[in-house]
């Protein structure tokens, strides 16, 4: 199955409890968190306090997305409020393998991230510890870029190496995502859709997340 996780970096932040409400009502589950701390990427988003707040309103996944240069000090503050899923990216984590542990000796899902100019092949030796695998398909930092289509040949390459290798690590894309990319993306072995502006500036975020969800669905079942 594939989901659309919509992003509430793309949401209003004074009214978060209401634009989380909305999309849940179009069947959401699961919630992409991007913290950016305007070291490793330019721009500041949000921080542990926000995501304990917004934890008391869902009992949606939270899927957290560290865009930080220094993963090992925060993964586990953020896990502590509330993080079901902590990520980290390839190019901050120095000893990733010890960072992706931490996350799930904390208990949460651990994922890596890679930024559209880092290949594939980097994260050999991780793959088998990692529960997921994010890729950008925008360079990090600001909503609202346009989809990278080169982000497509990255998933098939882990879609495939996990067939390979038995492996059970989820796909994951984050950037650039709408209506008009969703099936392309699901039929190269995509699992997790994140989606914030095609979601969040549409006229019903319900319907929007909705739609996509559909079009993936079917995806899937082509792909099967």
């Amino acid at each position: 199955m594939a989901l659309i996780a919509p992003s509430l970096l793309a949401a209003d932040f004074a009214r978060l409890a209401d634009e989380i409400a909305k999309v849940e009502s179009g069947g959401a589950t699961l919630l992409h968190l991007d913290v950016m701390d305007g070291h490793f990427v330019p721009n500041l988003t949000m921080g542990p306090p926000l995501v304990k707040s917004v934890r008391k309103v869902t009992k949606s996944i939270f899927d957290v997305h560290l865009m930080i240069t220094d993963p090992d000090a925060y993964a586990a503050v953020f896990v502590d409020a509330g993080a079901d899923m902590v990520s980290v990216h390839y190019e901050a984590a120095r000893h990733l393998d010890r960072t992706l542990h931490l996350i799930q000796d904390r208990g949460a899902k651990a994922g890596v991230v890679l930024n559209p100019a880092t290949p594939v092949w980097v994260l050999e030796d991780v793959l088998d510890v990692a529960d997921y695998v994010l890729v950008m398909s925008v360079n990090p930092g600001f909503g609202g870029q346009k989809f990278i289509p080169n982000s497509l040949n990255k998933i098939r390459r882990l879609d495939s190496i996990r067939r390979e290798r038995g492996l059970g690590f989820a796909i994951e894309i984050d950037g650039g995502v709408g209506p008009e990319n969703v099936e392309a993306i699901v039929q190269a072995g995509c699992d997790w859709l994140v989606a914030g502006s095609s979601v969040f500036n549409s006229a019903d975020p319900a319907q929007a997340v909705r739609s996509m969800q559909q079009t993936a669905d079917s995806a899937v079942l082509a792909r099967a």
